[in-house]
């Protein structure tokens, strides 16, 4: 993985849980990271999560998501018996100094969560022009 996005597979430390959560059992998500000129692309699978059970936050130098998936099921209808765990999802990474985490973009379509990171300005390839003379 490159220099600007490490991943950190350990539980949320860096901020105040209760025992139940704390203890709670999760999930971390498969990522893709994808890097450009511009910037960062992170796809995260949380297959089953809807938008407000995702959250999505910076703290300092780490950004973290954490997320719940929903049982589907039909509509207007109890599940009495199921066999299928529905997992809480956790995942940190620790951001580069040269990323603009002020300007980060989320999206969530089909139970992938897409993060764009921009680099900060000055932090981009620049093309300096040379002259003659």
């Amino acid at each position: 993985m490159d220099s600007n996005i490490q991943t950190q597979e350990r539980n949320m430390q860096q901020r105040p849980q209760d025992e139940a959560e704390r203890n709670t059992p999760f999930v971390v998500p498969p990522v893709d990271v994808f890097e450009n000129e511009s910037g960062i692309t992170l796809l995260a699978d949380l297959p089953g999560v809807p938008r407000d059970h995702l959250g999505v936050r910076v703290d300092g130098d780490n950004l973290f998501i954490e997320a719940t998936a929903t049982p589907g099921g039909p509509d207007n209808m109890e599940l009495v018996y199921g066999e299928a765990h529905i997992p809480t999802y956790r995942r940190q990474f620790t951001l580069s100094r040269e990323l603009d985490a002020s300007r980060i973009e989320a999206a969530l379509k089909d139970g992938v969560l897409r993060l764009t990171i921009p680099k900060l300005e000055e932090a981009r390839p620049r093309r300096i022009e040379v002259r003659v003379g």
